[in-house]
């Protein structure tokens, strides 16, 4: 198995500091950090050179040729899929998204 280097975009650790935030301020510190770094390990996931992901469907990133993948059933990860890297570029609340 290969792995290939996974880079973050400050866009997409921006998007996923601003929802741990969220839910810290409504109290739940430990959740907050849980939250921040189950993300941070899932990015570290799409690094498997065996998996090759789909195009996104959204229009915008399609057109910049993004890859995309669901997290958690609720949020969007558009990242570009190198031969060597990975590059995190986007991160958000999938239902925002339109087509």
């Amino acid at each position: 198995m290969g792995k290939r280097q996974v880079s973050i975009l400050q866009t997409a650790a921006t998007a996923v500091a601003e929802i741990a935030f969220f839910i810290e301020n409504k109290g739940m510190p430990a959740s907050a950090k849980k939250f921040a770094d189950e993300a941070f390990q899932f990015f570290d996931t799409l690094a498997d050179d065996r998996i090759e992901y789909r195009k996104c469907i959204y229009k915008k990133w399609r057109a910049l040729d993004y890859r995309c993948v669901t997290y958690k059933k609720k949020y969007a990860i558009a990242f570009i899929s190198g031969l060597t890297e990975i590059t995190i570029c986007d991160f958000v609340v999938a239902k925002l998204l339109k087509e």
